[in-house]
């Protein structure tokens, strides 16, 4: 998991913004304590939610991750990449684009995380340590479930 010395500063939210960041958190902590150990239908369930869905600009994904951040200490917290990283793609894909959503590992020393990335870039990581993970899952705009 990725580690930060302290939550990112919080931004302004519309009232709009508000509320989907909320279902884009809610739904993201759902899906992850029903599905966050079992990495196969967590595929599947992001894999249909990125179906027909546009590639998201790096600072539409940028600001999502703004707002989940905002709305959420613990997805803001550096243990918090997986909720983190899913509501931030649901809160994308409620204007009908979706970032390339990524988990990987690395060892060693053995850790695991999970980001976004967009316009083949990740999304406000260090590009130099995501570089040292190896993607396991990675979920593409457009896909469609076989």
């Amino acid at each position: 998991m990725s580690t930060v010395t302290a939550l990112p500063a919080p931004i302004a939210l519309t009232p709009g913004e508000h509320l989907r960041g909320r279902l884009a958190v809610a739904a993201a902590h759902l899906l992850t304590a029903a599905l966050g150990k079992h990495p196969a239908r967590l595929h599947q369930v992001l894999t249909f939610s990125a179906r027909g869905a546009a590639p998201a600009p790096y600072e539409q994904a940028e600001h999502a991750r703004d707002v989940v951040t905002t709305l959420s200490p613990r997805c803001g917290s550096g243990y918090g990449c997986l909720p983190r990283s899913i509501a931030t793609a649901l809160l994308c894909r409620q204007y009908g684009t979706w970032p390339t959503w990524k988990s990987g590992v690395r060892f060693p020393p053995l850790a695991s995380h999970a980001w976004i990335e967009a316009d083949a870039r990740p999304v406000a990581e260090e590009p130099a340590v995501i570089a040292t993970f190896t993607p396991i899952l990675t979920i593409t705009p457009g896909e469609s479930t076989p």
